[in-house]
């Protein structure tokens, strides 16, 4: 089933414009949840607004957005105003500029969603954009306002379709620098480099997101299992001991290749034979020394 869109506009490259819509790339649909209940009835509980002042709830019907102008005075702006509120984003996504996706820095990277035609009529023009954009390896710059909020965004081919990848503005990424600060640039021992790198090189793979595996996810759901089960309060697991700080970071980096090694020849020799203890060889026979002849002829006396 097609996830419902979240948004519907237009895509539009100069005079080449097509009908769009988005859909949400990632899910949270399963994930644990939890409800708040009352420890005394065991009935859910729900929220509800009170008046600040008056200390009384507040209906649905009576919840309107403000704007606070002063401190306790507030503008009052009704859904209607929100909506009235468009711009050229608000409907159209408009590639005006378009860098290469390694220029992105990852920092601003925010939400990924998959962009397709919205009907059959543009799927040629939507899929000349996406092949133009593909064959100059480049990604579109664009602007989109979703969820009532104007963000900056970068499309790229992605498979059939495209994907757009919502930013974030410059002002809201705090600059590395400042996390940085106080760090020294220090002169690295090269033995140990090589170390490192070889570690690297041994654990180097494909991504693959299917290896992925949400460990503590796994041990709620186990918690949750067992308690409907037996009904009982679960014992609580020993925590794993924290690794500690290094203290040496050569004999560290040796015993770690050592153990990586030792590993992957595990590994190799287990692929073998499969499912199976292999045999141990023989120890080959050894060869009798060969019998020498006695001489022809008359022994001497």
């Amino acid at each position: 089933m097609a996830p419902r869109p979240a948004w519907k506009g237009y895509l539009k490259l100069s005079l080449v414009t097509c009908a769009v819509e988005l859909s949400g790339a990632t899910t949270q649909s399963e994930k644990v949840s939890f409800r708040t209940l009352n420890r005394q009835t065991g009935n859910a509980v729900r929220r509800q607004y009170m008046d600040s002042v008056s200390g009384k709830p507040v209906d649905d019907k009576n919840e309107v957005r403000g704007y606070e102008v002063e401190k306790d005075e507030f503008l009052i702006i009704e859904d209607e105003d929100i909506e009235a509120v468009q711009i050229e984003s608000s409907h159209t996504l408009s590639l005006d500029s378009f860098v290469e996706k390694a220029d992105v820095d990852p920092v601003y990277i925010e939400k990924p969603y998959y962009l397709t035609p919205a009907d059959k009529v543009s799927e040629e023009a939507f899929a000349v954009i996406r092949q133009a954009l593909e064959d100059k390896k480049m990604a579109g710059l664009a602007r989109i306002v979703l969820y009532q909020r104007e963000r900056p965004c970068l499309i790229e081919p992605f498979g059939k379709g495209m994907l757009l990848t919502t930013l974030r503005y410059g002002d809201t990424v705090r600059q590395a620098e400042d996390a940085y600060d106080g760090m020294d640039k220090l002169k690295l021992d090269q033995d140990l480099l090589e170390l490192a790198t070889r570690t690297i090189e041994r654990k180097k793979g494909k991504f693959d997101p299917a290896t992925f595996e949400d460990r503590y996810e796994k041990a709620v759901l186990d918690l949750i299992k067992s308690r409907k089960k037996s009904g009982k309060k679960v014992s609580v697991r020993e925590t794993e001991e924290k690794p500690s700080n290094v203290i040496n970071l050569f004999d560290a980096l040796k015993k770690s290749l050592a153990a990586g090694e030792q590993k992957a020849a595990g590994k190799a020799a287990s692929k073998e034979a499969p499912g199976k203890v292999q045999a141990k060889k023989p120890a080959p026979r050894k060869k009798a020394p060969p019998t020498r002849k006695a001489p022809s002829g008359k022994p001497k006396s």
